[in-house]
């Protein structure tokens, strides 16, 4: 296992936020391509790409090479293995905790066994769909004050 200081898994991490670079990684695994063949898909200007390529050479996740013109990239496991094994290490933490709450809530539920509410009673409603409701007014009330012209 290579040994990273934070500054390398700060540098891995970063270099993994970001789903161009994810991709790039990603058409790596089949073997090694030029610059343009991972540019390609992307919707972007080649000095944009460069840039995110900088980004994962600077991780060590990517090495390039120059044949010619030809600038090539290869996958560089080796620093991504080290961030996958840095987060097994709280990957067994967080399993140790779930098996905790899925024990207590097993426990829990043996000695208070769910029962569902019983559905809430409604007094009737004054709405008139349930019978005969009484007719509208039709009188007026008492006249107003007038007017003095």
């Amino acid at each position: 296992m290579v040994n990273l200081n934070d500054d390398t898994l700060d540098s891995i991490f970063s270099a993994l936020a970001d789903g161009t670079r994810r991709q790039v990684l990603a058409d790596l695994e089949r073997g090694t391509a030029s610059v343009s063949e991972l540019a390609r898909p992307h919707a972007m200007s080649l000095p944009a790409f460069m840039k995110h390529l900088r980004v994962l050479e600077d991780a060590g996740l990517i090495a390039r090479a120059k044949d010619g013109r030809v600038v090539s990239c290869t996958l560089s496991p080796e620093p991504m293995r080290a961030a996958s094994d840095w987060l097994a290490r709280y990957e067994k933490f967080w399993n140790g905790q779930l098996d905790s709450l899925a024990r207590y809530l097993y426990h829990d539920e043996e000695i208070h066994p769910w029962q569902p509410e019983p559905a809430p009673t409604t007094p009737p409603s004054s709405s008139g769909s349930h019978g005969a409701s009484p007719p509208p007014s039709t009188a007026s009330g008492t006249p107003g004050r007038t007017r003095k012209r």
